[in-house]
């Protein structure tokens, strides 16, 4: 059962990633004067979400 929510755990964080990923992409395609700064936030957002998903993961195994 602790690898079912470990797995969940990481789905949910590829999924989180990638909408985190279209959203930049497509500010990106419609102002390109701003891409620096949405790549920025999107590294930091993408490095928030993995640490929730780590969390998730090491609480789901640790779990009885």
């Amino acid at each position: 059962m602790n690898v079912i929510g470990a797995g969940i755990a990481v789905i949910g964080a590829s999924v989180g990633i990638a909408i985190l990923a279209q959203a930049a992409l497509n500010g990106m395609a419609r102002q390109p004067e701003v891409a620096s700064k949405l790549q920025t936030a999107m590294i930091i957002a993408g490095a928030l979400i993995e640490g929730v998903a780590l969390f998730a993961i090491v609480v789901a195994l640790l779990s009885k």
